[in-house]
């Protein structure tokens, strides 16, 4: 069996960010405007207003990178405004996917024809074929094959598990696992429990042959596991069976819903114990940790996690987070804060990439610095 190594990655941040605040004045101008019309209609109902308070409280988040800010700013819309693509251009996620790619294979000293094999995993992919993996092979110039996956936040590890596989069994030297996330088409800006939850970003991982492997900085796989169990606490019912059931396409379930308190309480203790099995079955535990890369939901629950993980209260370096700053990105949100927090990393130490959401599905990579 071949040993893999991940040797570089790459991350694309949106160059609109929107802070708290604007995402609040835009919601409760909404609220306004509603609670208005519903009075008029004899409603006696009342939305409440949000606040930045509020957000940081429930969540950590204080603000979050957007593909388009004025369309989700706009009390009319409060959805991102994106320009369709004819056929022939690249698609809104391939150009996305291809920014981030290109990262991470400068970082790993490699052109894109030594790819033999690239994965695209994320919660939303904008058409169900031709596969985009296969658009983006085509972009870049890769070789071998490409496919298409989705586990929604948990796509990134599922998705570096299967290439980390195809190159250990032989099917593949060198792999590129691609997330692009454009959490914002799908979140519900009009809902207060989750309006403020998701951002956009996307990010890339080189993984190698570590005998084919020519970059100074490599991170050996020490083993993955992944786990689901299912769960409608976090479900999105778009489809393209909804024409045929004559479901409303603009029906708040064909947007982002989830019962946050049941998440946190299912979620937290399954992603706790599969960490903490898949250390011990390699002979691990918490105090060979260096780092948890974890994914960037809200900061109770990776507190929480990092806590039973540890053994104690971790530190900032410990378990970094960056959904203050890129709010929850799904599966691209853990490689975000493995991509900007590993450098200072020794030689030896050990760490975990982990990411956990809707299915319910966890995924764990625990890695060692060469």
């Amino acid at each position: 069996m071949n040993q893999v190594v991940i040797t570089g990655t790459g991350l694309y941040t949106p160059e609109h960010s929107i802070d708290n605040d604007a995402l609040v004045a835009s919601f409760n101008a909404w609220v306004d405007a509603e609670n208005t019309r519903r009075e008029r209609a004899g409603d006696e109902e009342r939305l409440a207003h949000s606040s930045s308070e509020f957000i940081v409280k429930a969540s950590g988040i204080h603000s979050r990178h957007v593909l388009d800010a004025a369309g989700i700013l706009d009390p009319e819309r409060m959805r991102p405004r994106l320009r369709e693509r004819d056929n022939d251009e690249p698609s809104i996620q391939c150009e996305m996917g291809a920014r981030a790619a290109r990262e991470a294979l400068e970082r790993a000293g490699l052109s894109a024809d030594a790819i033999d094999l690239v994965i695209v995993g994320c919660s939303n992919l904008e058409r169900p074929y031709p596969a985009l993996a296969v658009e983006l092979q085509a972009e870049l110039g890769a070789g071998g094959y490409a496919f298409d996956m989705n586990v929604a936040c948990s796509s990134a590890t599922f998705a570096i598990e299967t290439a980390a596989n195809a190159i250990r069994a032989g099917s593949a030297s060198r792999a590129l696992v691609i997330n692009p996330e454009i959490c914002s088409a799908h979140l519900n800006f009009r809902d207060r429990d989750s309006h403020f939850i998701f951002g956009d970003a996307c990010t890339a991982i080189v993984l190698e042959r570590d005998d084919l492997a020519t970059a100074t900085e490599r991170f050996e796989i020490l083993g993955t596991r992944l786990v689901t169990r299912f769960s409608n606490a976090i479900r999105n019912n778009a489809g393209f069976l909804n024409r045929v059931t004559d479901a409303d396409p603009l029906a708040v379930d064909k947007l982002f819903v989830q019962e946050g308190r049941r998440v946190f309480k299912e979620v937290c203790p399954m992603v706790a114990t599969l960490i903490r099995d898949h250390l011990q079955s390699l002979g691990l535990g918490g105090d060979d940790l260096a780092r948890l890369w974890l994914h960037q939901a809200n900061r109770h629950m990776n507190d929480l996690i990092a806590r039973r993980v540890l053994g104690r209260d971790p530190d900032e370096h410990e378990a970094p987070v960056i959904l203050d700053r890129y709010a929850n990105t799904s599966s691209a949100g853990s490689i975000i804060a493995f991509h900007l927090h590993r450098g200072d990393l020794a030689a030896g130490d050990n760490g975990v990439i982990c990411s956990f959401g809707a299915g319910y599905s966890a995924g764990s990579v625990v890695v060692r610095r060469v």
